[in-house]
């Protein structure tokens, strides 16, 4: 079955980040998430942590996290010391214990946001609540605009192992209208200064079809990025979700790049140039949004995710997984704090995963690096996927998506550039046309 092309970038979500949607999980299921935290975890299943630091200069027009731009130092200390107590009460439950963090990862918002002072603060006190020390990556998402070399350097001697600049675009008019904060001079300066602090793995995103993007520009800001030289790139393609500034603002058809955002036809053969220029540069795909530099670079952090790893998922409005049950926290800033003064881990809504879930859910996410085992699956499933999606694959070698052979399932370039539409063929009858948030 070939998947149904859109062309305009209509609001709603294109993303696939998890399954089910996100609308089925309910407050009431929030119960079977206490549940497993009250039994051993397994030993085998990769533990990791996710901590959202919700704060930002200000937010950009296609933001749809909850983040906050009008707290003050005494608000982020309150923040910090309610994830601390948050992270302490995961490190106590059962099913933490005899197992080590394997990831860790600091979201945002902008974690970057934060001072050195704060950040040395705050992370010794989580790596006392639950050390990282064994950790095999720990990620730390950035805004040029907030960086200093000391600031860095703090980073460095705190165990974060990848750098992550939102750099998104280069130039100034465009990053100004679509509500970044950092300027291009800023993204040069604070690259320069995580390469002289010894940071060795370094990804840089970038946004195909921010508002004001034209071929020109976006050829400079692919030229740029080979200057830099990152260790990986990611490009994600720009989307209208319900909750943005710009959903509210733009309107839904326009041919000037002000005043609206670029078609999918469009975003599409952008990301598809920069792959072509990239990879003769020599890059290489990693995923439907990355490439790296070399098959060293390693994404722990998404991999272990997108098979089945646990997670807890810290900070307002969260998302986690905890053996089998997807979770989120709750998401408005009074009842998360107010939660931890109680002395209760602050979860909003979950969902218990059925096994068929887990095995869609497998099957949508590890579909975005452009190929799947059919051994993996047989051996964790029990499952045949060729014989179990038979018609689904048949119908995307069919439309040019794929092709597959006893051993493996290959996407095309073509299905790359918009594996998001393929996904949904997957999901089961009650989640199809669903809204997915």
């Amino acid at each position: 079955m070939a998947a149904v092309e859109p062309q305009k970038t209509a609001p709603g979500n294109y993303f696939v980040a998890n399954y089910p949607p996100f609308s089925f999980w309910k407050p009431d299921q929030v119960s079977a998430a206490r549940e497993v935290l009250q039994r051993p975890g397994k030993k085998d299943t990769p533990l990791g942590l996710y901590l959202h630091i919700p704060f930002c200069r200000k937010r950009c027009k296609f933001c749809y996290f909850r983040v906050y731009t009008d707290k003050n130092a005494s608000d982020v200390e309150v923040y910090c010391n309610a994830l601390v107590k948050e992270v302490s009460l995961y490190a106590s439950q059962p099913f933490t214990r005899e197992r080590g963090l394997r990831y860790v990862y600091f979201g945002g918002g902008t974690p970057s946001y934060l001072s050195a002072g704060q950040l040395r603060s705050l992370m010794t006190r989580l790596q006392e609540a639950l050390p990282w020390h064994g950790a095999e990556e720990v990620t730390f998402e950035c805004e040029p605009g907030t960086l200093q070399k000391h600031k860095l350097e703090t980073l460095r001697e705190l165990g974060v192992t990848r750098l992550s600049l939102g750099i998104e675009n280069f130039n100034p008019k465009i990053l100004e209208f679509n509500g970044r904060a950092h300027l291009e001079e800023e993204v040069y300066r604070a690259y320069g200064w995580a390469r002289e602090v010894g940071f060795e793995q370094i990804n840089i995103d970038l946004i195909a079809g921010m508002v004001g993007e034209t071929w020109d520009n976006w050829r400079s800001c692919i030229d740029k990025t080979l200057q830099l030289a990152p260790e990986s790139v990611t490009i994600y393609q720009m989307e209208l979700p319900y909750n943005t500034v710009f959903t509210r603002e733009l309107p839904l058809a326009s041919a000037d790049p002000w005043a609206t955002v670029a078609d999918w036809p469009t975003k599409r053969a952008w990301v598809d140039y920069a792959f072509d220029t990239l990879l003769a540069a020599g890059y290489q795909l990693s995923s439907a949004y990355t490439v790296v530099k070399s098959p060293q670079t390693q994404f722990v952090y998404r991999d272990a995710l997108w098979r089945g790893a646990d997670m807890f998922g810290t900070g307002v409005a969260s998302f986690g997984h905890l053996g089998g049950v997807h979770v989120q926290n709750l998401d408005r800033w009074e009842n998360y704090l107010a939660a931890l003064d109680r002395g209760e881990l602050p979860l909003g809504r979950a969902l218990p995963v059925t096994p068929e879930q887990r095995l869609i859910r497998e099957t949508i996410l590890q579909l975005k690096t452009g190929r799947l085992d059919i051994a993996y699956f047989k051996k964790k499933y029990g499952v045949d996927l060729l014989e179990r999606f038979g018609s689904i694959w048949e119908g995307y070698v069919q439309s040019g998506d794929l092709t597959f052979d006893p051993q493996q399932i290959v996407l095309s370039r073509q299905g790359l550039l918009h594996v998001d539409t393929l996904l949904p063929a997957f999901f089961e009858p009650q989640h199809q046309g669903a809204r997915y948030t």
